[in-house]
């Protein structure tokens, strides 16, 4: 929403200054709609050109992310770590094996059911169970495993932030396909140059208009916006580091609360909850068998 509030201030500012100055907005505004098109019409074509349907629909997830901000919170990290304790308790106390009836079927079993916004991340319970799995199956050396966990998430960021990467590489194109709108009012412009100076004038200004548009939507709109979805995906990408450690702890070979500590470290500090509080909820995890 933060986003939305600096785009609103930005126009505020940058067209309001200039009407308070003395600027003329009737013919910036007659003259604007043309240049969007032309501007934004090929901005638009660039990207679908330079990416693909998956990317295309990726990116209108991630203007979703830009307005909506970090996905997780503290009560998502702390029931996380709630999840996680549970699970290498009774791994440590009844073996790997007795995982087996909730990995298998995470959508079946009591304790994923008892965190319901865990259950519906596909991806945080699919890397859950699967990384338990390998556990069950003797793959327990925490080397190996916290290597392949640190290289799938790195591949998954990796994804994750191509909507950034490409609104970005469209920041950098901005400035430019203005150019190429202000060349053509410029060439309408030469066309018509034996009309009076006043015509003129205003050709060129609408001419003008293209490049002042290009660098504003560039390092006004999008650049930022490229910046957001950036940060927010970094953000979101800690939660996973969160399991990531519980796990890599727990193969190490220390007792669940260490494991879920070395978890609780990982969380970004905004949303960390402290070791009082994680220690309450933890005591008060009442889970159905």
């Amino acid at each position: 929403m933060l986003s939305i509030v600096g785009v609103v201030i930005l126009l505020v500012c940058v067209f309001g200054v200039f009407i308070i100055t003395g600027g003329a907005i009737g013919p910036l505004m007659a003259s604007m709609p043309f240049e969007l098109i032309t501007i934004g019409g090929a901005a638009i074509s660039v990207m679908i050109t330079g990416n693909s349907m998956h990317d295309l629909k990726h990116m209108m997830g991630g203007f979703k992310k830009i307005i909506s901000g970090d996905k997780y919170h503290k009560t998502d990290y702390v029931d996380m770590l709630s999840l996680l304790f549970y699970l290498v308790k009774l791994a440590s106390t009844k073996g790997a094996m007795a995982l087996e009836a909730h990995i298998e079927n995470a959508a079946e079993s009591a304790v994923f059911k008892h965190f319901p916004k865990i259950l519906a991340n596909n991806l945080a319970t699919c890397m859950i169970c699967d990384y338990l799995r390998m556990v069950g199956m003797n793959a327990d050396d925490p080397h190996q495993i916290e290597d392949l966990m640190a290289r799938e998430l790195k591949k998954n960021l990796h994804e994750e932030l191509h909507p950034a990467h490409a609104l970005q590489t469209m920041a950098d194109g901005l400035p430019a396909l203005g150019i190429v709108a202000a060349v053509l009012g410029v060439i309408k412009t030469m066309a018509k140059i034996a009309s009076p100076p006043t015509v003129l004038g205003e050709m060129i200004g609408d001419a003008l208009t293209g490049t002042f548009l290009g660098v504003l939507l560039a390092y006004g709109i999008v650049a930022p916006f490229s910046v957001r979805l950036q940060a927010v995906v970094l953000e979101d990408a800690k939660f996973f580091e969160v399991i990531r450690a519980v796990l890599v702890a727990h193969l190490h070979g220390n007792a669940p609360p260490v494991s879920v500590e070395t978890g609780r470290k990982m969380v970004p500090n905004l949303y960390m909850p402290s070791f009082q509080e994680l220690e309450e909820t933890l005591q008060a995890l009442q889970i159905p068998a």
